[in-house]
């Protein structure tokens, strides 16, 4: 019998089972070159500075676009396939401390990611939002970043309502070959 979260410690959403996935550690020791996981490393760069300063190819680290200021990767933990993360270059906890000029980049970002997941998936909708803070469920708390997730109306499925788990139709291989074919030149 699979334990409750609260049983195999997991976090705040009681009932909610979390299966095991040691690639993800795997990933992120692959793309930040240290095992020092989610928070910032030793020299103050969170997560998503290590993979963006890396020297591993865009594909690797699944970096879909760089821009002056913002950046946009794919989630190596998707909610579902074409889930992207839009972020500053530099790691900043609030949206009170993006410079305006960063602000206006990273909202222009969101806009095409938006655009880019609606020409890749032809979705029945799309989700855009941040979780500011550990107890807003931020997985990466010291770097601000806006979740693009596109959406459709089954994608609530028997796994998600019965199982407490979701499906993933496409390796994230095909997902970044996708989004990257849809993000514009």
């Amino acid at each position: 019998m699979t334990p409750t979260a609260a049983e195999a410690g997991g976090g705040p959403t009681p009932g909610l089972a979390r299966l095991w996935a040691g690639w993800r550690t795997a990933y992120i020791e692959r793309v930040t070159g240290d095992g020092a996981g989610l928070g910032s490393d030793a020299a103050g760069q969170s997560l998503f500075e290590r993979i963006l300063t890396s020297d591993r190819p865009d594909a690797e680290s699944l970096v879909v676009h760089r821009g002056e200021r913002v950046a946009v990767l794919l989630n190596a933990y998707p909610y579902g396939s074409g889930h992207l993360l839009v972020c500053p270059l530099r790691a900043v906890a609030s949206l009170t401390d993006l410079a305006p000029e960063v602000s206006a980049e990273l909202w222009a970002t969101v806009t095409t990611a938006v655009a880019t997941v609606e020409a890749a998936y032809a979705p029945d909708g799309v989700n855009v939002g941040l979780n500011l803070g550990a107890a807003a469920g931020a997985g990466v708390p010291d770097h601000l970043h806006v979740h693009v997730l596109p959406r459709w109306a089954a994608d609530a499925n028997f796994m998600t309502s019965i199982a407490e788990a979701r499906v993933l139709p496409e390796p994230l291989a095909e997902t970044y070959r996708k989004v990257r074919a849809a993000w514009p030149s």
